[in-house]
């Protein structure tokens, strides 16, 4: 009766979340800094309080100062706190978190640590804790790397590629240098890296999207065990599909939207899964522009889906928000988070990550990136937007 109760109270703050007056609001988790500052992540934690997560340095894979920040919005406040550590192997580059909460209201954090400052060196880590309340940084009660031995991988990739060997140009070149990797153990056990939330399905199985740019394709991590053991699906290849984010239909069905990182027509790629992850249809071109930058997929607690990505095929100064009340056939509505007017390469809005908090709100982090500033000026930061369903389906 009391969770009955409960689920009856929570339905009935959604549902007035949803018929409040449209609401958007922007805020600067961090104001501009000098120093490279992307890849955002963000989850709602049990307590209601925001948590965000994003790295910063000198540079990327190639600095070896690159660490991984965070910061809180406390239930109810303002702003949000000063940036804190939350992860740091010294000397080595630390890129690409992502934040989750659990099941079992456990928050993890994901990223991975650049052993020889090339990608394809990356080596995932994940802490685990239940002790995520209070200020700063959480206290981690585990942490352990993310191995596992890709599953039925050449025979895929093989598969996959052979078609494209007699392709002319880069495309040719990419296939004939990954079935080169395809057997190489070493290749294709490092380098898998995340960027999208995971996913919790009913059975508890959790499913963490990953991808290779040495491969610049996709797969994804799987345990039954929280995170006891790890195996892996097949892998999904295609044509620079990497970065994939998840949604499940409400008939089990998975679906995955990945950036494109391959030749034109330059589209979000697709995929799809009937047994709960394992194996995955052949990779397809979408209708929705992506210009070779992070996107992401949630379905809202209406069985709505909200993709939020830069939707043009060159340049990443447009983010809209988009809806979709057909499982991603169609997508009905389209709002503008972020726009730049002035075109390329000005202002650019980029790499999203977006969940719906538990009163039913919409919220998105994003790199925020100036480009048009003097050296030595600060000019990246991350950005916090928070909106409800009525302010996307009002008029632009």
């Amino acid at each position: 009766m009391l969770r009955y109760t409960l689920t009856l109270l929570a339905a009935s703050a959604i549902a007035a979340a949803a018929d409040a007056k449209p609401v958007f609001e922007r805020q600067d988790i961090i104001p501009l800094d000098t120093k490279h500052t992307h890849a955002s992540s963000i989850v709602e934690l049990p307590n209601g309080d925001l948590l965000a997560c994003w790295y910063r340095g000198s540079g990327e894979r190639t600095a070896d100062d690159v660490v991984i920040l965070g910061a809180r919005k406390k239930k109810g406040a303002r702003q949000w706190s000063a940036p804190f550590l939350l992860a740091d192997v010294p000397d080595f580059p630390d890129t690409n978190p992502a934040l989750f909460v659990d099941s079992r209201r456990r928050l993890w954090l994901i990223w991975q640590t650049i052993l020889a400052n090339e990608w394809h060196t990356a080596l995932t880590t994940y802490r685990i804790t239940t002790d995520w309340a209070g200020d700063g940084a959480p206290r981690w009660q585990s942490s352990e790397p993310l191995l596992f031995i890709p599953h039925n991988f050449a025979p895929k990739v093989k598969e996959a590629v052979t078609p494209m060997l007699a392709a002319e140009g880069r495309l040719g070149q990419w296939a004939k240098r990954t079935l080169d990797r395809a057997n190489d153990k070493y290749f294709s056990r490092m380098g898998w890296m995340t960027r999208a939330h995971p996913v919790e399905l009913p059975s508890g199985r959790i499913i963490v999207p990953l991808y290779s740019d040495g491969y610049s394709f996709s797969l994804m991590a799987i345990t039954d065990d929280f995170g006891k053991t790890w195996r892996s699906s097949e892998p999904l290849v295609g044509g620079g599909n990497i970065q994939p984010s998840i949604a499940r239909r409400k008939d089990g069905t998975l679906v995955t939207y990945m950036r494109d990182n391959g030749p034109p027509p330059k589209r979000l790629h697709a995929s799809e899964s009937t047994d709960n992850g394992i194996t995955w249809s052949p990779v397809r071109d979408t209708d929705i522009p992506n210009p070779g930058s992070g996107s992401e997929v949630t379905v809202l607690k209406d069985g709505t889906w909200a993709l939020v990505n830069n939707n043009l095929e060159r340049g990443r100064h447009s983010l809209p928000i988009w809806l979709s009340d057909d499982e991603g056939k169609t997508w009905k509505w389209k709002r503008q988070i972020e726009i730049d007017n002035r075109g390329e390469g000005a202002a650019t809005f980029h790499y999203p990550s977006i969940i719906q908090s538990r009163d039913g709100f919409l919220h998105v982090a994003y790199s925020h990136f100036l480009n048009h500033l003097k050296n030595g000026e600060p000019r990246q930061q991350i950005r916090h937007v928070r909106f409800n369903i009525d302010w996307v389906k009002q008029p632009q």
